[in-house]
């Protein structure tokens, strides 16, 4: 008896991981994707009566179906499955091999196999049905209990139709409070399309994602893959007790006791892609300080980041995650760059409109004429005519003496709306800056898609610093259409 390996391709690593992220199981983590019948349940031995039975099929395709899980001319068996749960399969050679170039290989290559019945232990009965019937008759039976395992036996046999009609199926049951589980499968599988198409969902509905069961079943890297991106639609906070969630997971499965130490441990470079510097001083007290997970140090120079200035440096990112699909886009108000620009504790103003809906991000500053120089800052967005503080952030930006402008940004978008107007403000501490000349009243950004979205400026009346529409600071906004 052999077994289905030698010539196939070498997915035991695949399967071994398969096995352990739940993929593997024919009950309820796969089914977890979409209740409903599986038609797979009801593949059984044909048993029609064999003599001139050409005679009742009018077509190649009927012929062949006819001889799908048939002993009747049968030349080869397969032994699929492991212990109790094995079944004994008959096929034939030249149907498997038309429809496989692995099957090819295992039959007529220069290892052929000269067994009459191959053992296939890694791969369940009903999907290597799913498979040949597909292979005899294109017809696709493939539900909630089977789409994974059927997947698994696709890929390792080379039938990229039936991975394409697997995929789609997982596609449009995608949902939220299962998108991490499909996540983890698509990263298994090298389905990079609907790996996309989870990351995407994840990013939409990032609270209800991580709230899901299959969020602390992933592994590492696919909680990296995460945390990594930019268009999380959720409070660092909220996804720090998340991640320590999954730490704690991690954990039991390693069989390692729920320390500080140990979740640290299992977090490895996870941790330092949590983003801490979005956090408010009173989230970050109330969670992360007294987690125990970050070092005291560390703790510390956070802490230090909250609440003083000049801010000292901390090793983890702080870019927003701004929940925005495309490209970040600027726009630069001034034509010409001047010397001298002094601050006296009073902010620079300016205010705008748009004509179409965007979200702020951040602005572009000037830095020092003096060099290399670091400087505090507050910036916010104010909604002119009800004077109200739409976002604010208090920072800082370190400059390298240069003419260009130094981006600073808010913890999370500011959403602005067609036709009203907004104050956009920024309070500097530090020496004197370079500043902008021969302002415009009216900029125009055109994306590659042709998009065009058009900014207005006007002076802002009242305490300012001296920033008007043609001279002074803010002279670039950093946005997402």
């Amino acid at each position: 008896m052999a077994t289905g390996g030698g010539t196939m391709p070498n997915l035991e690593g695949q399967a071994s991981n398969f096995a352990h992220s739940g993929a593997g199981r024919s009950g309820a983590a796969v089914s977890a994707v979409v209740a409903g019948p599986d038609p797979s349940s009801a593949l059984g031995l044909h048993r029609e009566p064999m003599y001139n039975w050409q005679a009742t099929k009018s077509s190649v395709k009927e012929r062949f179906a006819f001889l799908f899980n048939n002993e009747l001319l049968s030349d080869v068996k397969f032994v699929v499955g492991k212990g109790r749960q094995a079944q004994r399969i008959p096929a034939h050679k030249f149907v498997l091999a038309a429809g496989s170039a692995v099957f090819d290989a295992m039959f007529n290559g220069g290892m052929a196999t000269t067994s009459a019945e191959i053992e296939l232990p890694d791969v369940e009965p009903a999907a290597f049905l799913a498979l040949l019937r597909f292979l005899y008759s294109d017809e696709v039976h493939i539900g909630p209990e089977t789409v994974m395992t059927t997947l698994y036996t696709a890929k390792k046999y080379a039938v990229p139709a039936l991975e394409a009609h697997c995929v789609e199926f997982l596609t449009k049951h995608l949902r939220a409070d299962n998108a991490f589980m499909l996540l983890t499968q698509a990263r298994l599988f090298d389905e990079p399309q609907l790996a996309s198409l989870c990351l995407d969902t994840i990013d939409k509905s990032t609270a209800d994602a991580i709230s899901a069961e299959g969020f602390t079943d992933i592994d590492l890297d696919t909680l990296c893959a995460v945390l990594e991106r930019d268009t999380l639609g959720i409070r660092e906070s909220r996804l720090f007790a998340a991640v320590v969630r999954w730490a704690e997971a991690e954990c039991y499965r390693q069989q390692l006791p729920l320390t500080s130490e140990n979740k640290q441990k299992v977090l490895g470079k996870a941790l330092s892609l949590i983003r801490f510097p979005l956090m408010t001083v009173e989230e970050f007290a109330a969670g992360p300080a007294q987690s125990g997970i970050l070092f005291d140090r560390e703790v510390v120079n956070l802490f230090l980041h909250f609440t003083v200035n000049p801010k000292p440096r901390v090793d983890y990112i702080d870019r927003p995650r701004c929940c925005l699909r495309g490209k970040e886009c600027s726009i630069n108000r001034f034509q010409q760059v001047e010397s001298r620009w002094g601050y006296s504790g009073t902010s620079d103003r300016i205010r705008f409109s748009v004509n179409r809906r965007i979200s702020v991000v951040g602005f572009g500053l000037y830095g020092s004429i003096h060099g290399p120089t670091d400087y505090q800052v507050n910036i916010q967005i104010i909604e002119s005519d009800k004077s109200l503080t739409l976002g604010q952030n208090d920072t800082g930006f370190s400059c390298d003496g240069t003419a260009n402008t130094f981006r600073v940004m808010f913890k999370e978008p500011i959403e602005i709306i067609p036709n009203v107007s907004y104050t956009a403000c920024a309070t500097l501490k530090g020496p004197d800056s370079h500043y902008g000349t021969k302002g415009l009243k009216k900029v125009v950004h055109e994306s590659t898609t042709g998009t065009k979205t058009t900014f207005f400026f006007l002076s802002s009346p009242g305490n300012n610093n001296g920033t008007s529409v043609e001279d002074g600071q803010i002279p670039e906004i950093i946005f997402y259409t």
